[in-house]
């Protein structure tokens, strides 16, 4: 049997052990805010950035993101938008469409989505931080892709991990992902048996103590 993926185990991980296990080695990648905008599914794939910025001209543009869609190849791919202006739409129904057609896994924006119906009656997941009926055209443009982004006050790159679920959306830099998954699993185990310590009648003020959690940080030592 063929091992999993390092995108099937962290598909298998909640965003809480991640974002824990960021805490534990130091690293930023837990996101406030950026949440499902439908009773979407998780979202787990790597990110396609895309930087977005107000319009400050007349001239004709391409439709924000769409060049992005069009060059996508691969089907690991999730849509990672920063730029979003508040009220404003930054991601709708024909952009949803067309992600689906192309097999990419899902968008988080910084900023709102309309026509949210549409991305829900295709099983598209969306994460952002709100709804609005406000057109992006002639306000909002494209700035860049592939560059390093701001989702929410982290810095994400071309190619870094993403997983978002109902209590929000966290990034992984590339290079620490296996050391990320691999203490996210570890928690995940550790917090299960204490969740089955309770069960089985143990003091939730012993299970829940300090001392608990900093087993883990003593697991992980260098």
């Amino acid at each position: 049997m063929s091992k999993p993926s390092l995108l099937d185990r962290l598909a298998s991980l909640e965003t809480t052990s991640v974002s824990d296990a960021l805490d534990f080695l130091k690293l930023p990648g837990a996101t406030v805010g950026l949440r499902p905008l439908w009773n979407c599914p998780k979202i787990v794939g790597r990110a396609s950035t895309v930087q977005l910025g107000r319009k400050t001209d007349e001239a004709p543009t391409a439709h924000l993101i769409s060049p992005v869609i069009a060059a996508i190849q691969t089907t690991d791919r999730v849509l990672v938008v920063a730029g979003g202006v508040d009220g404003i739409s930054c991601w709708g129904d024909i952009l949803a469409n067309a992600s689906k057609v192309k097999g990419v896994r899902g968008t988080v924006i910084d900023g709102m989505s309309r026509d949210i119906d549409g991305s829900e009656s295709i099983g598209y997941s969306v994460y952002g931080r709100g709804i609005t009926m406000v057109s992006a055209r002639n306000r909002v443009v494209q700035i860049a892709s592939a560059t390093p982004v701001q989702m929410a006050g982290v810095t994400v790159r071309e190619n870094d991990y993403v997983l978002a679920d109902r209590c929000g959306s966290v990034f992984i830099p590339a290079e620490r992902i296996e050391e990320v998954i691999a203490l996210a699993e570890r928690i995940t185990r550790r917090e299960d048996g204490m969740v089955e310590a309770v069960r089985n009648g143990r003091s939730v003020e012993d299970v829940m103590h300090d001392k608990e959690f900093e087993a883990i940080k003593v697991e992980v030592q260098p």
